[in-house]
């Protein structure tokens, strides 16, 4: 809303105007932080704590365990300055912890561990082996856990290695196994790339959430039962193994079929399609830890919230069981933590402790590492609550009642569906995305929730639905306008039909007069300035800095050794926090895109590059001189990756 005002000769006028302006945007968008505020925990200078794990103990004292293999038990966590006490050290990258019954529990590179202070003092006097498994040597190779069930049982998932792609580099990788306290092991299910994040619901079933990857379109999260196939053939090597509770094979697989991963459990009923997807840019780009909402946290007692490491941020999980399969929607929650978040606790002073770390694996967060307290202040925000599924449209429930005027109005929401191809590339482009039509809209007479009806319903899709343009009852928008709901069935008797449909869409080859890939007519072999530029773990180009003359004609060449996808952009200068802002605001057309935003300032770009992969584009450096950019714009990349063209000319 815009506020007109005339100036008349007195200043009264103009502060009038401001005030009623401020006012209304007030009203309009008040902050997150106005409901959930991040605190900082101090870290001693001396103490390098990245967080691979968090476990309170029965005294309220937070453990710590590190990637460099140490543990530290935190006896104040509320304090201003916490006193730190090294438990335990001499570990190989533990990626989980947990506590139960006057022990530590820990999932190093290659073995579940106990950790027992015997005589009081505070450090660890028994180190004991659980259970061992192999390993190949692969940096990759990470494990994670273990999180307990009901009847004590732990829970442990190991990762696969990388050559290149995924691969199962030794017995179990790729799969959730479960550990009971005297060392006996049985593995649960398989298909699991990056298995960082994994836990329990209210009601004690397991999700996991996984990071885009090959054979991984998308982030998602999945809900494990033994015997379960959730989409990444590797682990199936192992499923001959007497203990498999798995029948099929890798061979099985077969992703010339250019389909989805729900529409593949009608080929192997073994396939467990994800209860919710994270659309990658939009929700995240690597997902991690889940924690159940208590009663005291806001008004989501009971959903999940499920952390991102590379964007640095928390979203929030609404999950519903429909014929006995669960789905449901993701929201945005709370974003701006220091570092990548890994790991969470809630704690008995109502607070969410979370636990972050950023190296070899970049986030938004510029810190290398933390430990920071996200608390309620007590304020109820007005969001989308819920989403639950109708035999003809979505149910929208709001923690707060609404302005029945505007969220009775069909042009204050829009929905659309798109799904992801289930294929051993490196993620994959949004495809078949339509427009979803709703025919009408029925407001509560309470005003706390609104049913939207649509011509149609595709089981297997994603549903984006934005509800921008409802107001609260006292004016106020809603603190997140966009939620992304998974849908996996419909109500039983419902009459609408499936007519699922996939497209062909082939890895996009960008075809762009800024994207030269032939020598160009007239251009010299021995004219042409070669540049190789690569990709180095940690989100960075391994060239810093380039000299060119203006007017130089180059070749280059990129190659992307990484394990995950990486454009390269040359653009203008200071033009950087710009053109990745508007590659990340392409949302669901981002990847089919390349992540290329349609600016004058984007001069040259090459295609977006799957791990192991090369590109090669020719281009005339610009005859103006100056520090121009080069880029990646993948999200969750472009705050970080960037390295300088120097042009040399003769308006440097």
């Amino acid at each position: 809303m815009v506020v007109a005002y005339k100036q008349i000769g007195s200043d009264k006028w103009w502060l009038m105007g401001l005030m009623v302006f401020w006012f209304i945007n007030i009203l309009s968008a008040e902050p997150v932080s106005s409901y959930y505020q991040i605190e900082k925990i101090n870290i001693p200078e001396d103490i390098v704590l990245e967080v691979g794990g968090l476990a309170f103990n029965e005294k309220g004292e937070l453990g710590v365990c590190t990637r460099r293999g140490e543990v530290w038990l935190i006896k104040n966590p509320t304090a201003a300055k916490p006193t730190y006490q090294r438990f335990a050290h001499g570990l190989h990258e533990p990626l989980g912890l947990n506590y139960k019954d006057g022990s530590f529990y820990l999932a190093q590179r290659g073995e579940l561990t106990k950790l027992t202070d015997t005589d009081g003092d505070d450090k660890a006097d028994e180190y004991e082996t659980i259970y061992t498994w192999d390993l190949a040597g692969n940096y990759h190779e990470y494990s994670y856990g273990p999180v307990f069930k009901n009847n004590g049982d732990m829970l442990v998932t190991l990762n696969l290695g990388w050559v290149g792609h995924g691969a199962s580099l030794s017995k179990w990788r790729g799969w959730m196994i479960q550990i009971s306290p005297d060392g006996k092991m049985t593995p649960l299910a398989t298909g699991m790339r990056s298995p960082a994040g994994f836990g329990l619901n209210k009601n004690g079933d397991i999700f996991y959430t996984e990071n885009q990857g090959d054979w991984v379109g998308s982030g998602r999260m999945t809900h494990i039962e033994s015997g379960d196939f959730v989409g990444h053939p590797e682990g199936l090597l192992w499923s001959d193994e007497p203990a498999s509770p798995l029948a099929l094979k890798f061979e099985d697989i077969d992703d010339t079929k250019e389909i989805s991963l729900y529409d593949y459990k009608k080929v192997f009923p073994a396939v467990k399609p994800p209860s919710v997807w994270f659309p990658h840019g939009l929700m995240g780009i690597s997902t991690s830890d889940i924690q159940v909402f208590p009663s005291d946290f806001g008004p989501y007692e009971g959903q999940l919230l499920v952390g991102d490491q590379g964007h640095s941020k928390l979203m929030r999980v609404a999950q519903e069981k429909v014929n006995g399969v669960y789905q449901g929607a993701c929201f945005p929650f709370v974003e701006g933590f220091s570092s990548g978040v890994l790991r969470m606790r809630f704690h008995s002073d109502n607070a969410l402790y979370v636990g972050m770390t950023s190296r070899g694996w970049r986030s938004t967060g510029p810190e290398t590492f933390a430990l920071e307290r996200l608390k309620w202040t007590g304020k109820t925000p007005f969001e989308i609550k819920h989403i639950k599924i109708q035999e003809d449209g979505f149910l929208l429930e709001f923690t707060e009642e609404v302005d029945r005027s505007t969220a009775s109005n069909i042009a204050s929401y829009g929905i659309q569906d798109f799904t992801y191809k289930y294929h051993h590339f490196y993620g994959s482009p949004v495809t078949d995305k339509a427009i979803s039509t709703i025919t009408k809209v029925e407001v509560a007479e309470d005003g706390r929730s609104a049913r939207l009806y649509l011509d149609n319903i595709r089981l297997g899709y994603i549903y984006e639905i934005k509800a921008g343009g409802v107001n609260h009852i006292k004016g106020k928008k809603l603190l997140h306008q966009v939620a992304y709901y998974t849908v996996n069935q419909l109500p039983k008797g419902a009459a609408m039909a499936d007519h699922s449909t996939h497209g062909d869409q082939k890895t996009t080859d960008l075809a762009s007069a800024k994207r030269i890939t032939e020598l160009p007519e007239g251009w010299e072999g021995d004219e042409v300035k070669t540049i190789t530029i690569g990709t180095k773990p940690g989100l960075k180009f391994d060239k810093e800095l380039i000299t060119v003359n203006s007017g130089d004609k180059i070749k280059l060449i990129f190659n992307n050794p990484d394990d995950m996808l990486h454009n390269l952009l040359i653009i203008n200068p200071n033009t950087g926090d710009a053109i990745a802002q508007a590659a990340l605001d392409l949302g669901l057309d981002g990847q089919a895109k390349g992540y290329i935003p349609d600016s004058e300032d984007v001069l040259y770009h090459t295609n977006l590059l799957p791990p192991e992969s090369q590109d090669v584009i020719y281009f005339e450096a610009p005859s103006r001189g100056g520090d121009y950019i080069f880029i990646c714009t993948f999200p969750g990349h472009g705050q970080i990756m960037r390295g300088i063209l120097r042009v040399v000319g003769n308006e440097f």
